[in-house]
């Protein structure tokens, strides 16, 4: 059986305009729906281990499992959907947030939720801190670019024909997902930022690198891993922001107010991509049949 058709013509070097197949339009929509996900994905993330109290050893296999599932739905699908592919970013940004708080706390008080003396069966957590825990990301992530480097596939986005290079693709999303947790919890947490200094500190990066897309000798295919490791502490430190209690700076507006409130959001922006897909389909298709 031949290979499905995966992530073809999404150019990331910045052309006027992109053809979707596997992945959305590189755009500003594609950010604030990465920027929604993530956030979300932090706010959910907490809501299961911490509010929920299963910890963040169970819910971590429990988000891990979800991921996999979303991301074999992904990987069997011919083409864009909206639905599909911002699921696969929900999940690995759920499962990102567990596996960073599992490798860098050790559910000590500080981390529990008011009235919680543990955290649901099992280890809960490794300890490793942050620095640590960044430190092994960095690496895993390192090393999955390496590999891809090796195997001779192309890390341009519109030129990832395979499945192989889709699967790459994938885990260097769940790494840098759980990576940019960590960076923004240490941001957030051991800083002294605070949730609204962290946020605007990677604002203030993303904007650096929003001014360097004009810049020729930096490739933009390097400026957009560097942007999606990047707003993953970004939705991290926001999720903070809208949850934490008032008074360690946040909003004390709960994980589980804070995560529907997001989810519809993120919805609304899932239907409003896929009416623009359907759009774009019906017009390719009038296309190719006045070219015939």
């Amino acid at each position: 059986m031949p290979e499905p058709e995966v992530l073809t013509d999404l150019d990331v070097a910045g052309t006027d305009r992109y053809v979707m197949r596997k992945l959305p339009e590189v755009t500003l929509a594609f950010w604030v729906m990465k920027i929604a996900a993530t956030t979300l994905g932090e706010t959910a993330g907490d809501l299961f281990a911490q509010t929920l109290k299963l910890g963040y050893f169970l819910t971590t296999i429990a988000l891990f499992l979800i991921f996999v599932v979303t991301l074999v739905v992904q990987l069997r699908s011919r083409r864009y959907h909206p639905f599909c592919y911002w699921t696969v970013i929900l999940s690995t940004s759920m499962a990102g947030t567990t596996m960073s708080d599992f490798m860098n706390r050790d559910a000590s008080a500080k981390f529990l939720t008011d009235g919680a003396k543990s955290l649901g069966w099992g280890p809960q957590g490794l300890g490793l801190g942050y620095p640590t825990g960044a430190a092994i990301l960095i690496s895993l992530l390192i090393v999955i670019f390496v590999i891809w480097k090796v195997t001779g596939l192309t890390f341009a986005i519109r030129d990832i024909v395979s499945f192989r290079a889709e699967a790459l693709f994938w885990a260097a999303i769940l790494v840098s997902n759980t990576l940019g947790t960590s960076m923004g919890d240490f941001l957030s947490d051991s800083s002294g930022l605070g949730y609204a200094g962290g946020a605007l500190l990677v604002t203030a990066v993303l904007a650096v690198l929003v001014a360097l897309m004009r810049v020729p000798a930096v490739p933009n295919v390097v400026l957009f891993w560097i942007a999606f490791v990047l707003t993953r502490p970004l939705g991290a430190t926001a999720g903070d922001f809208l949850t934490k209690p008032l008074a360690k700076g946040g909003l004390d507006l709960g994980t589980a107010g804070s995560s529907a409130v997001l989810l519809a959001v993120l919805l609304g922006l899932m239907g409003y991509a896929h009416v623009q897909e359907r759009r774009t389909t019906v017009s390719e298709d009038r296309t190719l049949m006045d070219v015939s």
